[in-house]
């Protein structure tokens, strides 16, 4: 199972999500897709087995991914400071892969009913949502 995720700017929410991702019985590859080396690099240092950096590399794991997860602008043409391009979003939200999108206003971004809420607990949600989603996908072979 490829599990893809993909941050901007810094790396930290994908830095973060890996983290909670990485457990020591985990059956499952994780790709840390950066739109820049910075955001790569703090992914991969956090646990994941392999990083790639930029558009192309954004579009060729959507292909194949099982589960991607992210900031909601990774679905959002020219979001992070302009770093999602239109071709990025487009991949993600075209591919077959299950995605786990994490509420994060940012940028002219709002998010109703989330204003009260800590990215960590964000954070936390998502990774309790691919679990859910390997055990469905495990107990349906």
């Amino acid at each position: 199972m490829k599990i893809v995720v993909i941050d901007a700017q810094g790396g930290g929410v994908g830095k973060s999500v890996i983290s909670a991702l990485n457990t020591p019985d985990r059956k499952y590859e994780i790709i840390a897709v950066g739109t820049n080396s910075a955001a790569a690099s703090a992914m991969l240092k956090s646990g994941a087995d392999k990083a790639a950096v930029g558009e192309n590399a954004v579009i060729v794991n959507c292909r194949d991914a099982d589960i991607i997860v992210g900031a909601i602008g990774i679905v959002i043409a020219d979001s992070m400071l302009g770093e999602i391009s239109p071709a990025m979003s487009v991949a993600v939200a075209q591919s077959r892969a299950e995605k786990v999108l994490i509420p994060f206003s940012h940028g002219g971004l709002h998010l109703i009913g989330q204003q009260n809420r800590k990215l960590s607990e964000s954070i936390e949600e998502a990774a309790q949502t691919v679990f859910a989603i390997i055990a469905k996908k495990q107990s349906s072979f």
